[in-house]
């Protein structure tokens, strides 16, 4: 495991960078110690978005605004029985 400092990763990125796909790099700042790991991508590990078409209870949702009258309504009625 190499351990260095936030200034020298910074200076030296690249280098650290290539160490990191073989061997441990920690990236000391203060107190804290930040892992460098590499990630490879492949066909497997990327997945792609999927996308669905609304469905009926799409359709069937209340609006923004619509939710927002019934806050306020309901907030209203909190109030309005609040006990002392």
């Amino acid at each position: 495991m190499t351990v260095v400092s936030s200034k020298e990763f910074v200076t030296n990125q690249d280098r650290y960078f290539a160490m990191a796909i073989d061997e441990e790099v920690c990236i000391k700042r203060g107190e804290k110690m930040f892992h460098l790991m590499p990630r490879f991508i492949d066909g497997t590990n990327v997945k792609e978005r999927v996308y669905y078409d609304p469905d009926e209870d799409f359709y069937n949702s209340i609006t923004m605004d619509e939710l927002l009258i019934g806050v306020k309504e309901d907030l209203q009625e909190m109030f309005m029985n609040k006990r002392v």
